[in-house]
């Protein structure tokens, strides 16, 4: 997990979909479509499926996804590398969950990641949220909730992209990351799942992204 003293070293485990349930298998059909390898393709909604599952079956993926490309870099995103969550020298975000931090708070980009993280998991291992029986309906404020997810899960890869990138490519993880990205970009244009205005910092690369369409 993100937490205690050297929360730079390690990463919270994947979360898995139950076996047996519909989402895991729509989480089988996302993997077998992201294999043809067109990534617009890859995130349509399938044919007769509802909306809300696959929104809650992909923002897992991007969790799991996301957390390993975080973790493959957190040695190198400490206090001292990252005094400030950053996205390059224009864009500083600060942490605020509205319930146990109610007011924004300036922290360590570690830090920042240790509260996102933890938010993310308490949604995502959260039955009233993210159901996962089947004839469990989604609440109806499911979307709100999984934007807010994906706007702050947008924000690693912001930071990794303008902190990090030179350990990215030591680390030889380039193409992994920018795969991952182009999928998560072309999941949230799909479906307007996260402002303009938030993906900013990114918008040089995400309209070179979208200039091929697979």
């Amino acid at each position: 997990m993100f937490s205690g003293k050297d929360s730079s070293k390690t990463f919270r485990p994947k979360k898995n979909i139950p076996e047996g349930t519909h989402q895991y298998e729509l989480m089988k059909h996302a993997a077998a479509t992201l294999g043809s390898g067109n990534l617009r393709e890859a995130v349509k909604l399938p044919d007769g499926e509802d909306m809300n599952e696959w929104v809650a079956v992909n923002t897992v993926d991007f969790f799991n996804q996301i957390n390993m490309l975080y973790g493959s870099v957190s040695e190198h995103c400490t206090a001292e590398s990252c005094p400030i969550m950053s996205a390059g020298p224009r864009f500083e975000y600060h942490w605020a969950d509205g319930q146990s931090v109610k007011k924004p708070i300036k922290c360590s980009a570690p830090k920042y990641m240790d509260y996102l993280m933890s938010w993310v998991q308490e949604q995502l291992d959260d039955e009233s949220i993210f159901p996962s029986k089947v004839g469990v309906p989604f609440p109806k404020n499911f979307l709100s909730t999984a934007k807010t997810i994906l706007k702050r899960l947008f924000r690693v890869y912001a930071h990794v992209y303008h902190q990090h990138f030179q350990s990215v490519i030591h680390l030889g993880e380039e193409a992994h990351l920018n795969t991952s990205f182009k999928h998560f970009n072309f999941f949230i244009a799909e479906f307007n799942l996260v402002e303009k205005r938030e993906l900013q910092p990114l918008q040089e690369l995400i309209e070179k992204l979208g200039s091929s369409d697979s």
